[in-house]
């Protein structure tokens, strides 16, 4: 059974830190396209990031700043991370991973429609 599980949010104040986890069973993290993506309250899904599994190569949106947002991948505890620094307000979002058997990976949320998504972790940044 397929399962990814994203976990790792949760309350910070603004200016700091956090790492995002999503374990993944049911395949092997590093023959999947992974995708990061975040929905804040009434705005459109927005991808983060993104790993390739033909080369390990993450990718990021031309608009995120690549200082606040870095993408690794654990093959061994079969697992990919989104870590977060200098949070702030408008990071608030639900923060959800997304995997599809590819070696391209996508910062297109519909690209993952034939794959799997995990529920989302929250991460709500106030002072």
């Amino acid at each position: 059974q397929v399962q990814l599980v994203e976990s790792g949010g949760g309350l910070v104040q603004p200016g700091e830190s956090l790492r995002l986890s999503c374990v993944v069973s049911g395949f092997n993290v590093e023959n999947y396209a992974i995708g990061w993506f975040r929905q804040a309250p009434g705005k459109e899904r927005e991808g983060l990031s993104c790993i390739s599994s033909v080369d390990g190569r993450t990718h990021y949106p031309d608009n995120i700043m690549k200082d606040r947002f870095a993408m690794s991948r654990d093959n061994a505890k079969n697992a990919v991370y989104l870590q977060i620094y200098n949070l702030k307000p408008e990071d608030t979002a639900v923060y959800s991973c997304a995997a599809v058997e590819q070696g391209l990976c996508s910062l297109k949320a519909e690209y993952y429609g034939a794959g799997y998504w995990g529920k989302g972790t929250l991460v709500t940044v106030s002072a």
